[in-house]
């Protein structure tokens, strides 16, 4: 699992030093312990666990770095943590709150947090509407909702200057169009994630 970890990091231009590594697949575990009781995922392969969600979400890593790795980042709908916990434990200065309206996920990113010791992780049990925090330098989701719906819940909670980052899977012409005039979508960037045949975008978005 390492050396597949490590290949598919490089191949993704990123360059994990040993402790980074040791704690993704730390993760990857308790993600697969975990998930026999909470249901976080319904992949339950340990093989397509690292593909479809480790590797999946070190793919959005390169693209914040050229973006600016904020102060604080919010991962909303955050379910087991994808890929909040793998952009915190990639960026160590950014404060990370993983976000979610299930109480036992957001219980689930505080185990992690303690047990990874990741300090800049927090596990955050809420509707993203009814959240009260300092605001975010960058809101990202995946799978949470249409565009619409995600920029409309978090708009309050980004600071002067933010974007949105949204994680998916085809180009979602039919959601950018839908779009109010306020929001705008200035980079669709498409991700190759290795080991994945499957289509994967993000979509950049700020107010205008």
């Amino acid at each position: 699992m390492r050396d597949v970890l490590q290949a598919a990091a490089a191949e993704l231009g990123l360059e994990l030093n040993d402790s980074q590594l040791d704690q993704l697949l730390a993760y990857l575990a308790l993600l697969q312990k975990w998930n026999k009781v909470y249901n976080l995922t319904a992949v339950r392969d340990p093989a397509q666990m690292l593909s479809h969600h480790l590797v999946d979400s070190l793919s959005v890593v390169a693209p914040l770095k050229r973006h600016g790795a904020p102060a604080r980042l919010m991962d909303v709908g955050a379910g087991g943590g994808l890929p909040g916990v793998v952009i915190a434990i990639c960026f160590p200065e950014t404060d990370v709150s993983c976000v979610d309206a299930v109480a036992k996920k957001a219980t689930f990113i505080q185990q992690v947090a303690a047990e990874l010791k990741l300090p800049n992780l927090h596990g955050v049990h809420s509707r993203v509407e009814a959240l009260e925090t300092e605001p975010f330098g960058v809101i990202t989701s995946r799978a949470f909702a249409s565009l619409v719906d995600f920029t409309r819940l978090t708009r309050q909670h980004l600071a002067e200057g933010a974007v949105w980052m949204a994680m998916k899977g085809q180009h979602p012409a039919d959601e950018i169009a839908a779009l109010p005039g306020d929001v705008d979508v200035f980079h669709v960037e498409q991700l190759a994630v290795p080991g994945l045949d499957a289509q994967r975008c993000l979509v950049w978005m700020r107010p205008r």
